[in-house]
């Protein structure tokens, strides 16, 4: 399987606003779904993420990107790194954050719970270094200055590098299929919900068109009659003899 960009977000914003490649390339090359990527396109996600050049990075030649566009059955392929990155070491508990950029946190906390709500309160602790209860004030609306909050991505606020930010992401989005399949096998399928009752079975050619009253009425009537019918037919006999 091959490696994603190192920032898949920030590469996949910059090939939607300067590229020609459809979503499902983009997706491809960045391991995202094809669905976020159409986010990114329509602005509904990662808003306020710069985009970033994978021709400038030495991730992509353009060689390689002008033969995706030219072909959209075309899958783009990493070019290969002069450079070795060293792997990048967590260390383990809460990030520091400057006593400068605390104030900020609330906003970043606000924009992570909206534009990434599968994110656990331990992953926006990695990611930010603030307390669940702080969080669960925000997530309630309860926080002291929660009227005066507005979503800012933690990246451009300096509390978080995009790289974690799409790691913490991409660990979540592991666990959200299984979840998606769990709430979806509770659903009961349309035809079963958008089906209609079928008639009785005692009354196959009641006319549909009358009346439920009119119905039941003819129905007493035929009855009365065919009981008179039985009652009429002994006399008949004792005639006859």
């Amino acid at each position: 399987m091959s490696q994603p960009p190192l920032m898949p977000k920030a590469t996949a914003v910059w090939l939607v606003e300067n590229t020609s490649l459809t979503f499902e390339q983009i997706a491809e090359f960045c391991k995202l779904h094809p669905l976020e990527v159409r986010g990114i396109a329509d602005g509904e996600v990662a808003a306020g993420i710069k985009g970033l050049d994978p021709i400038t990075s030495g991730q992509l030649t353009r060689e390689e990107l002008e033969r995706a566009a030219k072909n959209p059955n075309h899958h783009l392929k990493l070019a290969e790194r002069k450079v070795k990155v060293p792997e990048i070491k967590r260390a383990k508990g809460p990030r520091y954050t400057p006593v400068s950029k605390r104030q900020d946190r609330p906003n970043a906390i606000l924009w992570l719970l909206r534009n990434h709500p599968e994110l656990k309160d331990a992953q926006i602790i990695r990611l930010i270094g603030t307390t669940k209860s702080t969080i669960a004030q925000i997530r309630d609306r309860t926080h002291w200055n929660a009227q005066t909050l507005t979503p800012v991505d933690p990246v451009s606020l300096g509390l978080s590098s995009q790289i974690d930010l799409d790691f913490e992401v991409g660990r979540a989005a592991k666990d959200r299929p299984a979840a998606l399949a769990e709430a979806g096998s509770t659903l009961l399928p349309a035809e079963e919900t958008t089906a209609r009752e079928p008639a009785p079975a005692s009354q196959p050619f009641a006319d549909m068109s009358k009346p439920k009253r009119e119905q039941e009425a003819a129905i007493d009537v035929d009855s009365v009659f065919a009981k008179l019918k039985q009652l009429k037919r002994p006399a008949d006999e004792d005639d006859d003899i």
